[in-house]
């Protein structure tokens, strides 16, 4: 079989339509034979959505959250701070749950409030669970479970940290352990198609890294700790290794790549505190244009993954309380081009988002930045009100607001304007280190122990 995406790789927003009659008979006669396709801003097929952007215009989500617009909320079993994907009317999420937690059938118990608690259960054997859920009811359709092996990490990470990646026919899954990182692809009905063991991971935060799938590709970043890990091109149909990029990192990142189009050329970027921005060839694994442009004096690590936007792609490196980089590049004449750098206010963990002429950072202590996505000027920086704790998931949008959470578990909505404003702050009741989701008009969001909607 061969997976080819049903809409552009690029898409971040739907048009308004105007339609006349003639074109509404011309299109019904067509939709005779298109009846099963769902719409692109139906799905939710990767991190953060389409290409990575965290953007869906398609419909307005509520900016109030109450028990009044709850669609429903499900309990899932063990951890995780992967968010879910959507394909059509499935979701599907990974969750880890330890043996003590699987022998009684029950979750970890809640944690309190405070940005300083560990997670429990660290050094247990974890098992991996798949599950496919209906986006429209919450019921749980099917889960698998996998592996058996001990997870240890850092005490803000999750053995199921990973987001999947899906497209019309399978959805893969991936998770890490010390001894092993594992690929698991499984068709829409929970069916294994293959599972790929990719060596160890090094890396004494945990493995955290998301697949993305293009065309019969499943590629992944699995830059390690001390050199030895690479970029990988997996077959989606087999799961066998079809390119290999060899890294010589000392960092393990958490980045996504995203597909950047230039010159008519698909490629996939990578951000890499060593490297800086590579750019592959998603189908061989070739390495079209690299260029370092970190702070290479102090250690340093690529969490928040990159985005496309005005023809760019802009990136973020850096370590806690250091200086961290926001950088635009543009690929021109084969080569990497920095048209602007920011050094100050920069996102860590979250990743960037872009929103029509604008660009904002959401830094992990609850300052937002606006910036001229052209130029990199600043038009405002402002503390969003009642921020508890840091901020773990990334920034998502309608087009008109955007929507994240911290990890006490509040989700905050500003204004995705040049102007600040604080549209509202929403208590979800247990701690989230997540990103949402939008689709449909619905926002899906992940806490400790439950996946919600609310429209």
């Amino acid at each position: 079989m061969s997976f080819k995406a049903t809409f552009p790789l690029g898409w971040v927003e739907s048009p308004p339509v105007y339609m006349n009659y003639r074109l509404f008979f011309f299109l019904s006669a067509v939709s005779v034979f298109s009846a099963v396709t769902v719409k692109a801003d139906e799905h939710w097929p990767r991190f953060r959505g389409i290409n990575g952007s965290g953007v869906n215009h398609s419909h307005l989500v509520t900016t109030k959250l109450s028990q009044a617009n709850q669609e429903w909320s499900t309990e899932i079993n063990g951890v995780g701070h992967g968010s879910p994907v959507i394909w059509g009317d499935k979701i599907f999420l990974l969750s880890a749950v330890a043996d003590e937690a699987a022998k009684t059938g029950g979750s970890h118990p809640a944690k309190k409030k405070g940005k300083k608690g560990k997670a429990p259960n660290l050094a247990l054997p974890y098992r991996w669970v798949t599950l496919c859920l209906d986006r429209h009811t919450g019921d749980i359709i099917w889960q698998k479970t996998f592996d058996q092996r001990s997870f240890k990490g850092h005490r803000f990470n999750s053995a199921a940290s990973s987001t999947a990646a899906a497209n019309d026919e399978i959805v893969v899954f991936t998770w890490g352990t010390a001894d092993q990182l594992s690929a698991v692809a499984l068709d829409h009905d929970g069916n294994e198609l293959w599972k790929s063991d990719l060596g160890s991971v090094s890396g004494g935060h945990g493995f955290g890294g998301s697949p993305i799938l293009y065309d019969d590709v499943v590629i992944l970043n699995n830059d390690q700790e001390k050199g030895g890990g690479n970029l990988l091109g997996l077959d989606a149909n087999t799961g066998e290794i079809k390119w290999e990029v060899e890294r010589k990192s000392q960092r393990i990142s958490y980045s996504v790549p995203c597909i950047y189009k230039v010159a008519g050329r698909d490629v996939v970027v990578f951000v890499n505190w060593q490297h800086g921005f590579t750019a592959v060839d998603p189908l061989t694994g070739s390495v079209i244009a690299e260029k370092s442009v970190f702070n290479l004096e102090t250690n340093e690590r690529a969490i928040s993954s990159p985005i496309v936007t005005k023809g760019m792609v802009i990136g973020t490196c850096g370590f806690t309380a250091n200086p961290k980089h926001c950088v635009a590049m543009k690929l021109s004449g084969g080569d990497w081009q920095e048209v602007w750098r920011r050094e100050s206010r920069i996102n860590h963990i979250p990743s960037t988002i872009a929103v029509g002429d604008h660009t904002f950072l959401i830094e992990d202590s609850g300052i937002a930045t606006c910036l001229n996505t052209m130029t990199g000027e600043e038009s405002w920086m402002e503390r969003v009100p009642g921020v508890e704790g840091s901020i773990f998931g990334s920034p998502v949008s309608d087009g008109k607001n955007l929507f994240f959470a911290d990890e006490n578990g509040n989700l905050h909505v500003i204004a995705a304007r040049p102007e600040f404003e604080h549209v509202a702050t929403n208590r979800l009741g247990e701690l989230c280190r997540t990103t949402p989701v939008i689709v449909g008009g619905t926002i899906y969001i992940r806490t400790e122990s439950m996946l919600s909607a609310w429209k």
